[in-house]
């Protein structure tokens, strides 16, 4: 199974048909719009999908084919910005991520609630807006607390398991502040556990960066 995540700097519905050729089982996109709202705009995309959103502008959604079983979790959030939890054909957990300010800091809470919930067939995706670099800006909910407490239940971040490079001294990077090539960051991320991955990807950069500041990062699972 192949999962693309990809924060497309809004208008997605504008966007969709070139993320599309890469034929993934799942997108996890965030600044999506309600797809709700723009039907016709949409029609050619999966129309199996779960979205959430503070405003219909921008909102972090979840995209199926439609021989997939996507059902909520309802794990609780307590109005943390922006996570969706689901299950994924009953066989396992995907936490769609759209870390909103203080960024890692709201997916520290909202991981140090669900962890219970978490497992070896758990698997979290998404735009984190964080790296270890910036640690001490966040004091004790920081990148690397967040690492630390999923590597204690064996859940990893897929691109460092396959490139070997430590966190906060990553290569390639998947952001890049105001689409300037010489201001480049790492701050998307998939985890899982290992025995699960097949393959991590991050997309090309001249394709994609004419249409957002991120590169899509895709993951296939065994």
């Amino acid at each position: 199974m192949k999962i693309i995540s990809w924060n497309c700097n809004g208008k997605f519905r504008e966007k969709y048909k070139y993320i599309l050729e890469e034929n993934a089982d799942i997108y996890v996109i965030q600044e999506c719009e309600n797809p709700l709202n723009y039907l016709k705009e949409f029609k050619g995309f999966y129309s199996k999908y779960k979205w959430y959103g503070e405003n219909n502008n921008k909102g972090l959604a979840i995209f199926v084919k439609d021989n997939i079983h996507i059902q909520t979790n309802e794990w609780p959030y307590y109005c943390l910005r922006h996570f969706i939890s689901v299950k994924i054909n009953n066989k396992f957990d995907l936490v769609g991520v759209w870390a909103s300010p203080p960024h890692i800091e709201e997916y520290f809470i909202y991981q140090a609630i669900n962890i219970n919930n978490y497992s070896e067939n758990t698997i979290i995706i998404g735009d984190f807006n964080s790296n270890a670099i910036w640690d001490k800006k966040h004091q004790r909910r920081n990148h690397t607390a967040v690492v630390n407490e999923l590597q204690n239940i064996n859940i990893v971040s897929a691109y460092h398991y396959f490139m070997k490079e430590q966190s906060g001294k990553e290569t390639q990077p998947t952001f890049y502040l105001y689409r300037h090539y010489d201001k480049p960051y790492h701050i998307d991320y998939c985890f899982g556990n290992p025995k699960h991955f097949k393959s991590f990807d991050i997309l090309e950069y001249k394709k994609w960066i004419q249409f957002s500041d991120h590169l899509p990062i895709k993951i296939e699972i065994k």
